[in-house]
């Protein structure tokens, strides 16, 4: 035979080839029922279970999920003590009487107490004694101090109904009309620092679990590439056999979703157990004074079933993004392959 007839054969054969690879796949894309090719279905042919850069992807996805979980925690425990905080200076007025030379402070106090009660809304008055009034002073001057000398305000707490307050302009004129002098505090100042607080922490916990959520992403791409790489020619030849680019990102997402939720269970159950310790600790100390002044600044560190059940749900949505994250980018250069 000639080295043309060789040729012609040849190249005969090829066409004939590459004619019925075609018929296979217009026959495979007018029958979307066709099951995919038999292939072992153990993930680990195509993306191993076990390797460095899958281990390292689980620590990096525990520690993204632990500060996503304790930003989260942090910023519900903070939320909720300026909630309690709110509640209970809108439940409370304060009135404060500066004591002044040849004035009785004793009988304006008794005075202001009857002005305040006969306000509608009032449920509760409370004049402070003298020594109440300088035991307030102690956290700041020390205790042991002779306070005779110093011009000690009197103090009254109003407790005030929440569903019918009370005119607290009416009152201010009630007050100024019969006791120079006396001042009335509905704590709005404090109240609006509450909310702002409250507000600035929730948008800092929000942009700290999108930066968490961004690099999550980004390490989930960089390691789906280098699997697809180091597996770069089982995943050439299982396109070229006719496997579905389904099949194969199938394969890949199911491998980072494990990973996801390994990495978010260590990273996300750590910072459930810190904050159920310290709810623990919190109710065991309650009866003492630093647990006392610990309820009073910071709370009551419980996050309740909520709180948990919240905690919880970023475990799976860090697996979530993970898996979906996985599958986009083996979508997207199977389809470079095509």
């Amino acid at each position: 035979m000639t080295a043309r007839g060789a040729s012609s054969c040849m190249m005969a054969g090829c066409m004939s080839m590459i004619d019925a690879v075609m018929e296979r796949e217009r026959a495979e894309r007018q029958d979307d029922d066709i099951a995919a090719p038999p292939f072992p279905r153990n993930v680990s042919a195509i993306v191993p279970k076990k390797s460095v850069a899958g281990q390292a992807l689980v620590a990096v996805i525990a520690i993204m999920t632990f500060l996503a979980t304790l930003t989260a925690g942090a910023v519900m425990l903070v939320s909720a003590s300026a909630r309690d905080w709110q509640t209970e200076l809108a439940r409370e007025v304060t009135i404060q009487i500066r004591p002044a030379s040849e004035r009785d402070i004793e009988a304006d106090l008794r005075k202001a107490a009857e002005t305040a009660r006969a306000v509608p809304g009032v449920t509760e008055v409370r004049p402070y004694s003298k020594e109440e009034s300088s035991r307030l002073l102690e956290p700041w001057l020390g205790s042991g101090l002779n306070l005779d000398d110093l011009p000690v305000p009197r103090l009254i707490v109003v407790r005030v109904a929440t569903d019918r307050p009370p005119d607290i302009a009416a009152l201010r004129r009630a007050l100024a009309e019969q006791i120079p002098g006396a001042t009335v505090d509905d704590h709005r100042g404090w109240i609006d620092r509450m909310r702002a607080l409250a507000r600035t922490v929730t948008v800092i916990g929000l942009g700290v679990l999108a930066l968490v959520l961004a690099a999550t992403v980004l390490a989930v791409m960089f390691a789906t590439g280098g699997a697809m790489a180091a597996n770069r020619p089982i995943v050439e030849v299982l396109h070229f056999v006719g496997a579905k680019d389904g099949f194969i990102a199938a394969q890949f997402q199911r491998h980072f979703l494990m990973v996801g939720l390994q990495g978010g269970m260590i990273g996300g159950g750590a910072p459930i157990v810190l904050f159920a310790i310290a709810g623990l600790l919190t109710d065991w100390q309650r009866g003492s004074l630093g647990g006392e002044q610990a309820a009073m600044l910071f709370g009551t560190f419980s996050l309740g079933l909520t709180g948990y059940v919240a905690l919880a749900a970023q475990i799976i949505l860090v697996a979530a993004v993970t898996a979906v994250t996985s599958r986009y980018t083996v979508s997207r250069t199977l389809r470079a392959l095509d």
